[in-house]
């Protein structure tokens, strides 16, 4: 039991260590608190630390995060299982335990701070090359899953879970994961994936793609607002800023967002167990994702400071467990292959698709850029981009679509996800 509690404390406080070493390494920050999350967690998770039992152990546990005790008991009665795969089981049902209450929980936190009708008000014309990334997004992920779909395990959630992350980034594919009762290594199979090959297309946009796409795209005309870039662009990398939740009056403020998290939690869960068992899961996702925007709209929630980022550490807590679960040796298989190939066609698929009709729709490159950088890395790479582009005031365009995207993604992953079988 003390090995348990040991790990629980673990999990929760070790997106602290991550956060120090990203404020005092510039190589670390670079690569972002939940890249280094999911590095440590698969470290820690395949270096025989944590055991993952034998192998009459995962042949019995048939997909599922553990066994019931009872079950097991069962097992280890008729001699089907060794008593030593108990401590392995213990531990899969805490992990699973941690992700099953960590997600929900989180994505209220994260919607509350959601400012909609003042990022619409301001968005303009970005708009239209919003629709046009969301359209390019759907059709080349539902392409994909018609020519993947025979190489890759369950091909329908990992299309769900690529409208996660191509419309709002680790929170969004974290929820439809949940939702989608996605194998804990498939996940990380797909997410780790994009990340690898975003890394490759962010440098891209910062270096080669604002000549390379101004050659075929019109350019961007300033119209000029009434707020300050310098103060929309801080706004935009406070999204990771962490220091915030050690701040004066910070455990106040993070208590009461707590607390109206928990409220919707509850009715989340209670209104999910009106339906059927298999899709529980479904409906409190969507139940929290709905109730997070509706509380946004009151500005007693809405002007709780650093729920956003309390709602981010718990991502990162989600992070680090569901890594550490995973079995590195699946990972050099045909499948994953297969599944790096799915990603890279809806990436560069989509990209070149979103292309196409900003040409025909006659959207200016800055739009473009910022719109695809949005939707596909969330808004803390907002003022990256539009650093390149010597355009601070595309940022407002850039924090809409991310704010748009957090908002939707999980309505449409999830649909899409259960659409595909």
């Amino acid at each position: 039991m003390i090995k348990i509690i040991l790990l629980v404390l673990l999990y929760l406080v070790f997106p602290v260590f991550v956060i120090f070493l990203c404020r005092r390494w510039s190589l670390f920050n670079k690569l972002g608190t939940i890249v280094m999350a999911y590095a440590f967690g698969l470290l820690f998770g395949n270096i025989g630390i944590l055991p993952h039992g034998s192998d009459d152990y995962i042949r019995y546990k048939q997909g599922r995060a553990a066994i019931p005790v009872a079950e097991f008991n069962m097992l280890v009665e008729d001699g089907s299982l060794d008593e030593d795969n108990r401590f392995a089981n213990q531990i899969a049902g805490v992990q699973d335990m941690i992700l099953t209450i960590i997600i929900p929980l989180a994505l209220p936190l994260l919607l509350f701070s959601l400012k909609i009708r003042k990022w619409i008000r301001y968005a303009g014309t970005g708009f239209l090359s919003m629709v046009l990334a969301l359209i390019s997004v759907i059709v080349i992920i539902t392409a994909g899953y018609y020519i993947f779909r025979d190489s890759v395990h369950d091909c329908g959630k990992v299309a769900g879970m690529l409208v996660g992350i191509y419309t709002g980034g680790t929170p969004n594919v974290a929820s439809i994961k949940a939702a989608l009762n996605v194998d804990n290594e498939l996940f990380l199979m797909t997410h780790t994936s994009d990340l690898v090959i975003g890394a490759i297309v962010i440098i891209f946009f910062i270096t080669l793609a604002p000549r390379l796409f101004g050659l075929v795209l019109t350019k961007f005309k300033y119209k000029g607002t009434d707020l300050d870039p310098e103060q929309i662009a801080k706004e935009a990398e406070s999204v990771e800023d962490y220091g915030r939740l050690v701040s004066k009056g910070a455990f106040v403020n993070i208590m009461k967002s707590l607390g109206v998290g928990l409220i919707i939690f509850a009715i989340s869960a209670g209104i999910s167990f009106l339906g059927p068992a298999e899709s529980q899961m479904m409906i409190a996702i969507l139940g929290v994702t709905t109730l997070g925007i509706l509380a946004s709209l009151i500005p007693a929630i809405n002007r709780i400071n650093n729920s956003f980022q309390a709602g981010m550490y718990m991502i990162l807590i989600f992070s680090f467990v569901v890594s550490s679960m995973a079995d590195l040796s699946r990972f050099f298989t045909v499948e994953y292959v297969n599944i790096v190939l799915f990603v890279a066609f809806v990436v560069f698929g989509s990209l070149f698709l979103h292309l196409i009709l900003s040409v025909i729709f006659r959207v200016n490159v800055d739009d473009f850029l910022i719109t695809t950088t949005a939707f596909v890395y969330s808004p803390p790479f907002v003022p990256v981009v539009a650093g390149a582009l010597k355009n601070k005031e595309i940022i407002i365009t850039g924090l809409t679509v991310g704010v748009i995207g957090y908002a939707i993604g999980n309505y449409i992953g999830i649909t899409l996800g259960g659409i595909l079988p």
